[in-house]
């Protein structure tokens, strides 16, 4: 019924908003994300998760990233054992144990808070392995090759909509407290009402099978797949050149948080104006988001030619932003910081601001180009799922080692120029994925060549 419903609503050149359509699966997964990463976003990017003391954060982001980078390669798999329900609402719950840790470390600043907080962050980086490994899936697979940049800028827009009303909450609980050195409990509270919200949310998505594209298609005949398979594919990902060309901007792509956080953002702001200049952070991601996710869709009939457009794009507004940057940083270092800055300061305050807004949207735009790239090798769901699994894990490798070297208090330009190399390095590599990339992965093997079968036959997928 729902095919006939989608072929006539095509024919008729009006796609309807359907329960069971893409475009409503991708639009659930990103309230999902909006309610759950979206509001660890504007907590994290507080600095400290909003605690006079780095050094909790610094550990229990460490420990995150850490197990993330396990979970992430992993949460492709499991994804495929599971199914789309289970899997993220398994993972999303830990998010509101995470904000419920600061919560409790606002009362016992010692060791007792520290191993909540640590044994916090470990637990999360398994569940958000588990959640973004299921949301790339979703968002990559689910909607027709034509439209995938614009599906990923409306995920993107929606998640970090989470996060910029999330700035909201600690600006706006905190906004008579101009002096305080951490935010206080009703700001955390609010954090892990929304968190249960979206966690519950997981249960409204439709199993992949169920989702019915416009022209009729169906997104996917997979069944789910088993164990031995999952341990294998995955393996074989480490010898996927082109995924293995994409390992350095997997690393890029969460290394600078530490940084724009904690470096930037609590090294030279109050605790009021960190949540206002979020609100304005992640402002940027959507817009950021939105305008190269229609650019890599529309810009040229080759999505080659529109691939290598977006890489320009960021390249160029990448080395501007890290060079403004650089330039910010030269004037303050970890261990002379400047007087603490408050939106109302004025003129001082405007330059800072702006910048952290570049930061922002470098990151949207940053991020939808890898998942871009990515949805244009392959239209296979199983190996999209686990190629997401290895984005997020190799990402998250990258985030815990970022975290440490703040902890470790590593000197901040150090830090600034070791995100630009990155950006650097990153850069080439992925014009040579993109040398590769065709006008239509319809019909494609998988990226691993092989797509296993649940009875153990080898057979190409389409989507």
């Amino acid at each position: 019924m729902g095919v006939a419903v989608a072929a006539e609503s095509e024919k008729r050149g009006a796609p309807r908003l359907r329960y069971n359509s893409p475009l409503v699966q991708v639009i659930l997964i990103g309230f999902v994300c909006f309610c759950c990463p979206g509001m660890f976003n504007a907590l994290n990017s507080m600095g400290g998760g909003g605690q006079v003391s780095k050094t909790a954060s610094n550990n229990a982001n460490t420990a995150l990233y850490a197990t993330f980078a396990v979970f992430g390669v992993l949460g492709g798999g499991i994804y495929n054992l599971l199914g789309p329900r289970f899997t993220l609402l398994f993972g999303s719950s830990f998010y509101v144990l995470f904000a419920g840790s600061y919560l409790f470390y606002n009362h016992h600043q010692d060791a007792k808070g520290d191993a909540f907080n640590i044994t916090a962050g470990a637990l999360l980086g398994m569940g958000a392995g588990l959640l973004w490994a299921g949301q790339g899936a979703i968002m990559m697979s689910y909607p027709p090759e034509r439209l995938k940049g614009r599906y990923i800028s409306i995920f993107w827009s929606i998640f970090n909509l989470g996060a910029m009303i999330g700035g909201f909450l600690p600006f706006g609980l905190n906004y008579n407290r101009p002096n305080a050195q951490s935010v206080n409990d009703a700001t955390y509270i609010g954090f892990m009402v929304i968190m249960s919200f979206g966690s519950l949310l997981t249960l409204a998505l439709l199993t992949p099978d169920r989702v019915v594209r416009d022209d009729g298609s169906r997104v996917t005949a997979i069944r789910y797949s088993n164990p031995f398979t999952e341990g294998w594919e995955i393996l074989k990902l480490f010898r996927t050149p082109k995924l293995l060309l994409l390992a350095p901007a997997c690393v890029a792509s969460n290394f600078f948080y530490t940084y724009q956080f904690n470096g930037f953002n609590a090294s030279l702001f109050n605790v009021r104006t960190r949540g206002f200049n979020g609100v304005f952070y992640w402002g940027a991601q959507m817009l950021g988001a939105t305008v190269l996710g229609f650019l890599l869709d529309a810009c040229h009939p080759r999505r080659k030619v529109r691939g290598f457009v977006g890489i320009a794009v960021v390249a160029v507004f990448g080395m501007v932003t890290w060079g403004g940057g650089l330039a910010k940083q030269l004037e303050y270092s970890r261990y002379d910081l400047p007087p603490e800055l408050d939106f109302k300061s004025g003129p001082e305050y405007a330059g800072p601001f702006i910048l952290f807004v570049c930061y922002g949207l470098l990151d949207a735009m940053y991020q939808t180009l890898c998942y871009w790239t990515m949805g244009a090798l392959t239209d296979d769901a199983l190996a999209l799922s686990r190629c997401a699994g290895f984005y997020k894990g190799v990402q998250s490798a990258g985030a815990a080692v970022a975290w440490q070297l703040d902890a470790h208090k590593v000197r901040f330009l150090v830090q600034l120029l070791v995100n630009w190399g990155l950006l650097v390095l990153s850069v080439p590599l992925l014009m040579l994925i993109m040398k590769d990339v065709k006008d239509s992965c319809a019909g494609d093997a998988p990226l691993t060549a092989e797509s296993s079968t649940k009875d153990g036959e080898t057979a190409k997928e389409t989507v």
